[in-house]
């Protein structure tokens, strides 16, 4: 029998927003993959031996997978990454890939996942709680109601666009061009508020386009809505 692969999503940063699924499969598998060079300094590995401090004893493996837009680069570390999970899964051990937030939402393991459903193995992906819903609840409001629309958009990667339809929009991955996206931002006319590093120790809180800093981390989520 060959063993499953598992996305697991750990949530957004606080170890309290892991789920009791999440928890389960890291404490019955015996193999981890991480999303880096040194699985212990990820954040995803951080959150979730918090909840989980079994995960210190387990089989930790790395799947290095850098930043990078060119696309053949791209492919090459995902066949990579890929190859290193199957070692394990041919010998019939399940492998829990860990990432951040949902692992439905922009996440590494689904290039992973293709790949090794390509190849004939099982893969599940397991839910976690994702930046944006987590993001709202710190600062304490709905991202939509009745019946508003929500745009998600990964800012990074459509800073020629405005936010024209009416809505919700949240912008994802906004960090590295955070002075365009405030340009966009001013633009739409909306109420805006940032969380930055949600969740965690160094967690930060904007409520206006203005309050934004030029520079700021990449795990920033912007929330914009409709003025009432």
């Amino acid at each position: 029998m060959k063993g499953i692969a598992y996305g697991v999503g750990v949530g957004p940063g606080d170890p309290e927003l892991m789920t009791l699924k999440a928890c389960r499969l890291i404490r019955e598998n015996d193999v981890i993959a991480l999303p880096g060079k040194e699985p212990k300094e990820t954040v995803a590995y951080k959150i979730a031996a918090a909840a989980v401090p079994e995960l210190s004893e387990k089989e930790l493996i790395p799947v290095y997978m850098p930043m990078t837009m060119d696309r053949e680069e791209q492919r090459r570390n995902h066949l990579a990454g890929a190859a290193l999970i199957e070692e394990y899964l041919e010998q019939g051990k399940n492998v829990v890939y860990l990432t951040l937030g949902d692992s439905s939402i922009y996440c590494t393991f689904t290039y992973l996942q293709a790949i090794l459903e390509e190849h004939g193995f099982k893969t599940e992906l397991v839910s976690g709680i994702t930046s944006f819903c987590a993001a709202a609840a710190r600062l304490n409001i709905p991202i939509v109601e009745w019946n508003e629309a929500m745009h998600v958009m990964p800012a990074v990667h459509r800073l020629g666009e405005k936010l024209e339809l009416p809505g919700t929009y949240v912008l994802m991955k906004s960090g590295s061009h955070m002075k365009e996206v405030k340009d966009i931002l001013r633009a739409s006319g909306k109420e805006v508020q940032m969380v930055e590093n949600c969740g965690m120790p160094e967690e930060k809180i904007y409520r206006d386009t203005e309050e934004i800093p030029d520079e700021a981390g990449y795990f920033s989520l912007i929330i914009a809505k409709d003025r009432r």
